[in-house]
């Protein structure tokens, strides 16, 4: 997909070496911060898109490039909203799932909080019943083909206001309808007007129904909002989290208090968060003693992957790769994956960073 302008990409100058390119490639990674619809890539959009002909969106390669070329963030808004309405049934559900798991394996994703917001939806008539049959449907079978283990981030949209914030809670703390794979609870859309204090009943229930808390915070607007995510949300992870490098007690709490950051640098450039690559706070971050784990966030959408954003983040932070896989190591114990995995994906990066013949 084509870049959002004034999107900043990765030039052949600022690229890290061959052996280093190759290294994150084959690197097994873990992916804390990465949306269901927006990993949508082109292949998976143009199945949907023929799966449903009356939409907007084209199923035809050639004009499916065309209809991705944005320009400006409002038109990316209007064409993610698009595919959005290519999710239709269950069985679109199952398919977008189970083909992001696919993609992420071919990225050496061996584990992923895929953040989905059931609220998107329910709310255009896919029965929750089966919302969540096809997910888990989607992530057992992943497992079972790919090896990439999935679990689920319910995510509040807060530009649709507080009944958003009702229906997601009562859909991830339903006993009757909770997926097996659901561990947390997040907040995302945009900052500005949406405070985040009002969620906090809502958090409260998810907490108590053994969710972990991961709102988004901090990207578009000022400190206050990762402060009102720690104090009022119980946020165990931020994500984004960019301004926090305004307020030097914020990052002290952050590092004292090991509250990692999930840092995407490309979606912040793309979103203006941040201007350019070399202003990225993610240096700032690492050198006030902050946990930091990379991802892609809406990965397809911003012309990027995982493996990319490894790929910038050893640039900014000078890293070789051992530097690398420590990145990749931090991802791993910041998930909410239960410890056997952590110790099976940790000492697999192990096994491989030993054998690569330039890191030994």
């Amino acid at each position: 997909m084509t870049q959002v302008p004034g999107e900043e990409t990765v030039s052949q100058s600022q690229r890290p070496s061959t052996d280093l390119q190759a290294f994150i490639t084959g690197l097994p990674k873990a992916e804390l911060h990465v949306h269901h619809v927006g990993s949508a890539s082109p292949r998976i959009v143009s199945a949907l898109a023929a799966r449903h002909p009356d939409s907007k969106v084209p199923s035809d390669p050639e004009a499916l490039a065309e209809f991705f070329t944005f320009t400006d963030f409002a038109h990316f808004i209007q064409v993610y909203l698009s595919v959005v309405d290519l999710i239709r049934t269950p069985e679109d559900v199952r398919l977008l799932t189970y083909e992001i798991a696919r993609d992420m394996a071919r990225q050496n994703v061996r584990y992923a909080e895929l953040t989905l917001t059931p609220f998107s939806s329910t709310r255009r008539g896919i029965d929750a019943r089966g919302f969540m049959e096809a997910i888990e449907d989607a992530r057992k079978s992943a497992e079972a083909e790919f090896g990439t283990v999935l679990r689920w981030c319910f995510d509040i949209p807060g530009e649709a206001g507080l009944e958003s914030a009702e229906e997601t809670a009562r859909l991830a703390t339903d006993d009757a309808l909770r997926p097996e794979g659901l561990v947390s609870f997040g907040l995302g859309g945009p900052e500005v007007g949406v405070p985040r204090p009002q969620f906090k009943p809502y958090f409260d229930r998810a907490r108590a129904a053994g969710l972990r808390s991961v709102p988004h915070a901090g990207e578009t607007t000022g400190p206050e909002t990762v402060w009102d995510a720690l104090t009022h949300l119980g946020a165990e992870r931020i994500g984004h989290g960019t301004s926090a490098a305004q307020d030097p007690k914020l990052l002290a709490h952050l590092a004292e208090h090991g509250i990692p950051l999930e840092v995407c640098p490309t979606s912040n450039i793309a979103t203006r968060a941040v201007r350019t690559l070399e202003e990225h706070p993610l240096k700032q971050f690492v050198d006030a003693g902050v946990t930091v784990t990379i991802n892609s966030d809406d990965p397809p959408m911003f012309s990027t992957d995982l493996n990319t954003e490894y790929a910038v983040a050893a640039r900014l932070l000078g890293l070789d790769e051992r530097g690398v896989a420590e990145l990749a190591k931090n991802a791993v114990r910041a998930s909410f994956l239960d410890e056997a995995g952590k110790t099976r994906i940790a000492a697999e990066i192990d096994t491989y960073t030993r054998n690569w013949p330039t890191a030994g």
